[in-house]
């Protein structure tokens, strides 16, 4: 079961609580609450009082899918297993997959613009993975095959070849496929797929599965560990972030459609235009949208939720992204530790095991060196210093590779 976010006590988000013994504690006022959202635990009631029944929790049916874990939510209706999303490639033999997840600050249709762009990479994310380079900017070419009220779809790659080798579908409200078919040299199919499962979160926020496999990888993937892929999902996210808050922004200000504002090209942005037109088909049963024709701005302006109070909380929540004091404790979504690793378990595990290498590495070094300083032979100190040497290696080795889980990418011309 899935539990609803927030809990009666203050209404405040129980996601910031921990397990305990299998209960869900929102660390607030301890309250705590079963899986079925029943509150079984209310520290601040007399001794031998009902917990009211008020205090419970909303529970919502969940399924795990290839996994994804899939939340029904409603609670008229009972779930409907045919409605579970399910995707062929997934089930392919050999398959094999690596997956991420990104709190983002930027609106939705902005995340899945971002997503169905295959234009940008080569410049964005020039020399980031494998494959994307900037010289290999140029013209594509797209052919749309379906038109739905439930999205589109088709085939597009680069304009001067004559086949389209990849097929993109988005299916509402956010979810885009893109598959690759290759033929190897023994007429075997082997396929190639990146999987975004994307959703608001808020206005101006949103979430991203991130889910690339293949039926045949690459040798060369199997040298790097998974840490190091989420590290490249990471960098990619923050390649894009400039721009897309800006981008964000500047929709909210000018209050128009993106046929105002867009210079869309036949040779690179059909997928983005497909995807506005289609926000002009169904946006009159969302809470608000920007459509390439048309637009309906939210009834209410996006809530502020950092507001600190007082010179201390003022100070540690100040340029989260730039380092300021505290800043990898306060809840912004620039700042890579939050948008990724608190969600993470892989990541968060490979940071604190780092960490505890860090630190005993380094005290390692720090008594061979206090050994050094008491022996008296030249040649036992040399030995004893070398030693130190390598050990102070491997704690700097660990510190980069915590930093390369936590920090941000900055592009070159902005580093100081």
């Amino acid at each position: 079961m899935a539990l609803a976010c927030f809990a009666v006590t203050r209404i405040v988000a129980v996601t910031e609580g921990q397990l305990i013994d299998g209960r869900l504690e929102c660390l607030y006022h301890g309250w705590q609450f079963q899986g079925q959202g029943k509150c079984v635990k209310i520290p601040q009631l007399p001794s031998g009082a009902k917990i009211p029944k008020a205090a419970c929790v909303k529970a919502y049916e969940v399924r795990d899918s290839q996994g994804v874990v899939w939340v029904w939510m409603s609670h008229k209706k009972p779930p409907e297993p045919n409605k579970l999303p399910w995707f062929e490639n997934f089930d392919r033999p050999g398959f094999d997959y690596s997956s991420t997840i990104h709190d983002l600050p930027y609106e939705h249709s902005i995340l899945l613009e971002n997503l169905m762009d295959p234009a940008h990479i080569p410049i964005s994310h020039d020399r980031t993975g494998f494959t994307a380079k900037r010289e290999n900017a140029q013209p594509l070419r797209f052919e749309v095959t379906e038109r739905t009220d439930r999205g589109f779809a088709g085939y597009w790659g680069e304009a001067k070849d004559q086949s389209l080798p990849y097929f993109l579908r988005f299916e509402a409200p956010g979810v885009i496929e893109n598959t690759r078919e290759l033929v190897d040299k023994n007429g075997e199919k082997h396929y190639s797929v990146g999987l975004f499962l994307c959703r608001p979160t808020g206005q101006g926020k949103s979430m991203a599965i991130m889910r690339f496999g293949a039926t045949k990888q690459s040798p060369l993937a199997k040298l790097f560990p998974d840490w190091y892929f989420h590290h490249i999902s990471c960098t990619v996210f923050e390649q894009d972030m400039g721009f897309l808050s800006s981008q964000n922004e500047i929709l909210l200000k000018e209050k128009s459609p993106t046929k105002n504002l867009y210079l869309n090209l036949k040779s690179s942005d059909v997928w983005v235009a497909e995807y506005r037109k289609w926000v002009d088909r169904v946006g009159h049963g969302m809470p608000y949208h920007v459509g390439h024709s048309t637009i309906s701005l939210p009834n209410e302006p996006a809530m502020v939720e950092h507001a600190p109070a007082g010179l201390v909380a003022s100070v540690s929540a100040s340029q989260p992204a730039k380092g300021g004091i505290g800043s990898l404790h306060v809840p912004n979504w620039t700042n890579r530790y939050f948008r990724h690793v608190i969600h993470c378990k892989g990541c968060r595990d490979v940071v604190k095991s780092f960490e505890a290498w860090k630190i005993g590495l380094s005290g390692i070094a720090l008594g061979l060196i206090s050994v050094a300083i008491l022996v008296a032979g030249r040649q036992w100190k040399a030995i004893l210093l070398v030693s130190a040497a390598v050990f102070s290696a491997g704690a700097y080795a660990c510190s980069a590779a915590v930093a390369l889980n936590t920090t941000n990418f900055i592009r070159t011309h902005r580093r100081l």
